[in-house]
């Protein structure tokens, strides 16, 4: 049963560091704003989506490492 809870925020985080790295590396997030009439806030946009995008890259790096942990051998070459 926990594990079934680390994928999804396995998942979650892949899905969040992509949607942000979408707003973030191309002007889709800005058109959308001019087209709400916000383009004033699209200066603003490097100082929340930076870090929204290195938070879910730590997230998904922490939960995939809690997924698969590495592999201890005590059999293999023990002396």
């Amino acid at each position: 049963m926990n594990s079934k809870r680390e994928n999804k925020w396995f998942i979650g985080s892949v899905i969040g560091f992509m949607v942000t790295l979408i707003c973030c590396a191309t002007p889709l997030l800005v058109i959308v704003l001019g087209l709400f009439g916000l383009g004033a806030v699209a200066g603003y946009l490097d100082y929340v989506l930076i870090p929204l995008l290195v938070l879910f890259l730590i997230l998904a790096v922490v939960t995939f490492k809690k997924r698969n942990p590495p592999s201890i051998k005590k059999d293999c070459c023990s002396s």
